[in-house]
């Protein structure tokens, strides 16, 4: 009969014990976060790396899992499906993915602004000859049919009446090796790939003329933070804290970048760091550090140039219905003003 009793208060024990366990509240657990990058692991990769790194996302009750991506149109089209509940994308892309899918379930949402300047741009070499936007028309362009300069293209012609231009696609790894062998005249791509990469190639700085479509009279945003509707719907308190800590973290990597270019070293050996660190530079030079950026408030975006930017989108991408942009843009997550300042005094 003991033996019986202590059995009893046993169980009654156990059962005790998972009504409690079971009690805990969730935010004491860990959230699982998978997030996708718009591009391989080089140095604007650190912008995420870093604060993880550094347990900001830990500290924040978070676990993150960080993957390299293939292009903006496939981070958006992977957080859409599931198989990623966060991302970093051109919101470009975002918006076309809206425009020609209205019906579709799960569209992902622009939470946070982090490239209010578009990196895109044209590039090209002294010896074409071409030295203004004008001096663009009848000439041949090559990029990669998904790059972001491309798809804008026809903004970019628009504002700077640029006609007639005949255009060559390839691989990325191509695009700057055809320019320096002469087969085409001039690329698009994003500022600080292409200038980097045609560098490597053996090309003068001295040599190379940029033309940044934010100079030339194209105001697009660049690249955001997105979120799947499931995810932002069961989980908006770990979006808001993800979204803290990217903040803290943003403020680390512009204090020491080259610390944060060290997490993309581990992430993948065979970068080279001292060539990553221009190219993080660069990055926060032209879509973070921005006079617009500091105009609008770091993460945060203009209602009419958002608005300027959607009609844009849907006549150069010519979209199947035109892009709300009230859909595509969600402020409600970001960090306070406050917090959220990151520019120096």
């Amino acid at each position: 009969m003991k033996s019986f009793l202590s059995r009893r208060a046993l169980v009654a024990a156990a059962a005790s014990s998972l009504t409690l366990l079971a009690a805990l509240p969730l935010h004491a657990q860990e959230t699982p976060v998978k997030f996708q990058l718009d591009w391989r692991f080089e140095g604007p990769a650190a912008l995420f790396l870093f604060p993880a790194a550094k347990g900001h996302f830990k500290a924040e009750k978070l676990n993150v899992s960080i993957d390299a991506g293939n292009g903006s149109g496939g981070t958006v089209t992977r957080v859409a499906s599931g198989t990623y509940d966060m991302g970093f994308a051109d919101l470009a892309a975002l918006m076309e993915f809206h425009a020609n899918n209205p019906t579709a379930p799960n569209k992902p949402v622009a939470v946070m602004m982090v490239y209010n300047n578009t990196p895109a741009a044209v590039l090209t070499l002294k010896k074409t000859g071409i030295k203004t936007p004008a001096d663009l028309s009848g000439k041949k362009m090559g990029a990669p049919v998904f790059d972001a300069g491309r798809r804008a293209w026809p903004i970019f012609a628009k504002a700077n009446n640029v006609k007639d231009v005949t255009w060559t696609a390839m691989d990325p790894p191509l695009r700057e090796t055809m320019l320096v062998r002469g087969d085409i005249d001039a690329i698009t791509g994003f500022s600080f790939t292409s200038l980097l990469n045609l560098e490597a190639r053996g090309v003068k700085p001295e040599d190379i003329v940029l033309m940044p479509y934010a100079k030339h009279g194209v105001k697009l945003y660049g690249n955001v933070i997105i979120a799947g509707e499931d995810f932002l719907k069961k989980n908006p308190e770990a979006v808001k804290a993800f979204l803290r800590a990217f903040t803290k973290g943003m403020k680390d990597v512009i204090a020491d970048p080259k610390a944060a270019v060290a997490t993309v070293k581990e992430r993948d050996g065979i970068v080279n760091a001292e060539l990553e660190l221009r190219r993080l530079n660069l990055a926060l030079e032209q879509t973070v550090l921005t006079p617009d950026a500091k105009a609008e408030g770091f993460g945060d975006v203009n209602a009419g140039r958002l608005a300027l930017m959607a009609s844009q989108v849907s006549d150069a991408f010519a979209t199947k219905e035109r892009v709300n942009a009230n859909a595509v843009w969600n402020p409600g997550f970001l960090p306070s003003v406050g917090e959220r300042s990151i520019f120096r005094k």
